[in-house]
């Protein structure tokens, strides 16, 4: 059954099917609050909550976008809300700020955290400090990092999320990475490609 179908049925009084449709994003959705709040418990609380508002929202879904996008926005503002009520976080909007920003970027040793070495990610001592370099990203920052570059949505997709444009999403990544490079960068010796997907697998196991 198709996921349009799906919560059709639910919405007209199916409500077990919820389950079978949730099923397939709880864990996105772990990690995507997680990797803002940095706390297990409180991901575990969020992911729960944001799951309860899908599912009492759901009526007001509407295809236009797909469901996984709608389900991780939920996702992201419940992370934020709980960063804001415990004073954690500072919020800015880099709209006006993009153009000034356009050329303002100093050169990295990696162009692209896809550059790491696959054996460099191996090492523990590399895994943890990035891990914790995530971790201290600025919430603006690890927000977009772990739509783009943990949960692999496109472009589009995070901008819809965060309610920012296209080339305020670019700028943001690339200060995210740039950011990750500057920890990992004394822990690096090379920099030969890695396989695709490998930072995140290694960030999460």
């Amino acid at each position: 059954m198709d996921e349009s179908a799906l919560i059709g049925r639910i919405c007209a009084g199916e409500k077990e099917l919820f389950h079978d449709l949730i099923r397939p994003y709880e864990k996105r959705v772990y990690l995507t609050v997680f990797a803002l709040l940095g706390s297990q418990t409180e991901a575990e609380d969020a992911a729960q909550e944001a799951i309860i508002k899908a599912y009492r929202g759901l009526k007001s879904f509407r295809n236009e976008a797909k469901f996984s996008t709608w389900l991780l926005s939920i996702a992201l503002n419940e992370a934020k809300s709980r960063l804001r009520k415990s004073k954690r976080i500072v919020m800015e909007s880099l709209d006006e700020q993009v153009e000034s920003h356009q050329g303002d970027f100093a050169p990295a040793f990696l162009t692209d955290w896809r550059e790491i070495p696959s054996e460099a990610l191996e090492r523990s001592e590399l895994r943890s400090t990035l891990q914790a370099a995530v971790t201290e990203l600025p919430p603006i920052y690890r927000e977009v990092f772990t739509l783009r570059d943990l949960e692999e949505l496109n472009v589009e997709e995070t901008a819809k999320i965060l309610g920012v444009t296209t080339n305020v999403v670019k700028v943001r990544l690339h200060r995210a990475r740039m950011l990750l490079q500057k920890r990992l960068v004394p822990l690096l010796k090379t920099s030969v490609p890695s396989r695709p997907g490998l930072f995140r697998r290694m960030l999460w196991r």
